[in-house]
């Protein structure tokens, strides 16, 4: 058996040579196709024309010595008519797997060729492990377009997030990878664009193997794509210098080509019928909500993506990946979501990505779609039940109590996410299969979470229909900007209530970029299409901010500090690490405590070989006081910190000694072994 038929999608995309390069473009149903190779000043007028050959596979073949680094070329396709197909001779087509990308305009693209060669220097990816990872998920722009200890022309560029002062800035807050919203080359919706509206988010692809060029500085996006996939990979490395991980969130389930009446841009002109999901009389199966879904149960797409994620990985050196809506890619040729499904199974057993992080989104708009703890080990998982329960916890139960009604979270449920989920994910898999958020990209920021009841899209341009309507907030009886000292009080230490039990949680926390000084979007709960100050990090901090900044700074230091805060199994019978849970009175829980409605204090002692800290949640605006139990090999407790008064951090406590807690709190403190 010869190398094509034991690896027919081989080397797909542009590969160089001394005699210059070889195109191959997997397609199984069209009849004809030419390598179209373009001008240099004007990218859409077609120089010259090299006639392609198709093999058994349907991988066409063609070369030319003019097909060398900088070159702009395109791809011309003829295949059947009907209604699953979209051949258009006319149209010249993105390379699927083309590494340098032009824009001409809105529905028009062209690939470059580009050299992968590039000095790491000698820099490896830091390695972190899971148990001692902390995610920052930020937007390239957003994160320094406002940040003005980074030059000017940097801000809001793969530069700027790689300048000293950004690094400096990650570094001291002590998070270890950041997640990047998506950096695939990316397009805006038509639907937007008409109303005067972009796609900031970048969950649009146009190009899975091209890093967005609007992304790069000034002079790379004129320099052209080499110098744009030269300063992204300079960003990788810096970042790598400095023991962050970086993390992209890639969205392999739809592309810019929207619905059937969308552009054709590549993969559409292509081979429609193989890459998209369609009825056999062309009828768009859409899981995605997007107009389109990729068909990962078709051997030539699986194998796009796959080698898009090891080139991301190897040749770009990022070190993991969040799988937007990572359902879609789960299913099978009758679109049911199976764990073992050959895409998510390809991702864990591909040797070139041996040594990256698996994230999935465990959800989609299809049948089924929410899976939530229903991917295979080797696999982190967005915990949506995390987040909401947390939210009930601290915020709408705290707006039933005021309205004098029970809470509906009871103190069980923050127990289980508060100790790594186990109620969702499987003692195989333990805490670290879930990736802990409070807030995301989507959504409410933290501080919105505390100040708004409702959303506030208009500005969205679909006069507030869009975004979520199930937020789980509370504005403490204010909507919006307030000058109320009351109201201000309260958002704040819920705010800090939230990051603390995110921070200390077992499993992965993810923190979004901002929330640590209080960022507002000013109610906007979807704001995928805002590019401006509304979506950016602004950097001028009132003192509370600076304060929350802080809070963030220790408590990430006490995640580090205390291995008890980072199980990487779940406490079981005979396993090294411990879990005991106590009510107010210092007592073991019993049946009446945990199932109480009116119960909203718990006292949760963790212990592993070495280390052990007691968390003492109370989640009642009624005065309380707290004995802190007494266990066995444990001596007295140290304050670590407060979400009321942190002034006391410090303080050292016997066991049984009554603690006043004047309102919701969470306190931690690090466990002393008692005297041999």
């Amino acid at each position: 058996m010869d190398a094509a038929e034991d690896d027919p999608f081989r080397d797909l995309g542009v590969r160089l040579s001394d005699e210059g390069g070889t195109l191959r473009v997997a397609s199984a149903t069209a009849t004809s196709m030419e390598l179209c190779l373009l001008n240099e000043r004007d990218a859409s007028w077609v120089e010259r024309t090299v006639r392609m050959r198709r093999d058994d596979a349907g991988v066409w073949t063609g070369r030319s010595a003019l097909l060398t680094p900088g070159r702009r070329y395109a791809v011309r396709a003829q295949g059947p008519e009907g209604p699953r197909h979209a051949f258009d001779r006319s149209k010249q087509l993105l390379d699927p797997y083309g590494r340098g990308i032009v824009r001409l305009d809105q529905d028009s693209w062209r690939s470059a060729v580009v050299d992968d060669g590039f000095d790491w220097g000698g820099v490896r990816k830091p390695g972190t492990p899971l148990q001692d990872t902390v995610v920052y998920e930020a937007h390239v722009k957003g994160l320094t377009k406002e940040l003005r200890s980074v030059p000017r022309a940097l801000r809001g560029t793969y530069a700027g997030l790689a300048h000293e002062s950004t690094i400096a800035y990650l570094k001291d807050l002590g998070v270890t990878a950041v997640e990047l919203l998506p950096v695939h080359a990316f397009a805006s919706e038509r639907r937007l664009m008409k109303q005067g509206l972009m796609n900031y988010w970048g969950y649009n692809t146009v190009g899975y193997f091209a890093p967005h060029p609007l992304y790069a500085s000034l002079p790379a996006q004129a320099a052209g794509p080499q110098a744009v996939l030269t300063e992204f990979k300079g960003m990788v490395r810096l970042l790598h210098e400095a023991g962050l991980e970086v993390w992209l969130d890639v969205v392999y389930n739809h592309t810019a080509e929207e619905g059937p009446a969308g552009p054709v841009q590549g993969l559409r002109g292509l081979d429609s019928s193989t890459y998209y999901r369609q009825t056999d009389e062309g009828r768009y199966i859409d899981t995605t909500g997007c107009g389109n879904s990729l068909d990962a149960s078709q051997p030539q797409t699986r194998r796009m993506i796959l080698d898009s994620v090891a080139y991301w990985a190897n040749e770009m050196q990022v070190d993991g990946f969040r799988f937007d809506l990572a359902v879609t890619l789960g299913r099978d040729e009758h679109l049911t979501f199976d764990p073992r499904a050959a895409m998510l199974q390809d991702l864990q057993s591909d040797p070139r990505l041996a040594d990256v992080k698996l994230i999935a989104e465990p959800w989609d708009v299809g049948m089924g779609g929410w899976q939530t703890g229903g991917f295979p080990a080797g696999w982190s998982e967005w915990n949506d039940g995390y987040r909401d329960t947390v939210r009930d916890f601290w915020l709408t139960d705290t707006a039933v109590a005021r309205g004098g009604g029970l809470a509906r979270t009871g103190i069980g449920a923050l127990a289980n996410q508060l100790a790594g989920s186990s109620w969702r994910f499987s003692a195989e898999r333990g805490p670290l299969a879930s990736l802990n958020f409070v807030t995301a990209h989507d959504g409410f920021t933290l501080a919105d979470l505390t100040a708004y009841n409702g959303k506030h899209n208009v500005g969205n341009g679909e006069s507030n229909r869009d975004g979520a309507d199930d937020n789980r907030s509370f504005n403490f009886g204010v909507e919006g900007p307030t000058r109320s000292e009351r109201v201000l009080r309260d958002r704040r230490r819920a705010m800090r209530n939230l990051l603390g039990t995110l921070l200390l949680s077992a499993g992965v926390p993810m923190l979004v970029a901002g929330d640590e000084l209080g960022r507002t979007q000013r109610g906007n709960n979807n704001a995928y299409c805002q590019d401006g100050p509304v979506t950016w990090l602004g950097w001028h901090l009132a003192d509370w901010q600076s304060d929350l900044h802080d809070v963030v700074r220790r408590l990430l230091a006490a995640r580090r500090e205390n291995p008890a805060l980072t199980p990487t199994t779940f406490a079981t019978a005979g396993s090294a690490n411990e879990m005991h849970w106590f009510n107010a009175d210092g007592r073991p829980m019993d049946d009446a405590a945990w199932n109480a409605p009116e119960n909203r204090t718990l006292q949760y002692l963790a212990a592993v070989p070495g280390s052990a800290t007691l968390l003492v949640v109370h989640g009642d605006e009624t005065p309380m006081r707290v004995a802190l139990p007494a266990h066995e090999g444990i001596g007295g407790y140290e304050l670590l910190w407060s979400s009321a008064d942190d002034s006391a951090r410090g303080t050292h406590h016997a066991l049984r000694e009554h603690v006043a807690i004047d309102g919701p709190t969470l306190l931690l403190y690090r466990a002393s072994p008692a005297p041999t």
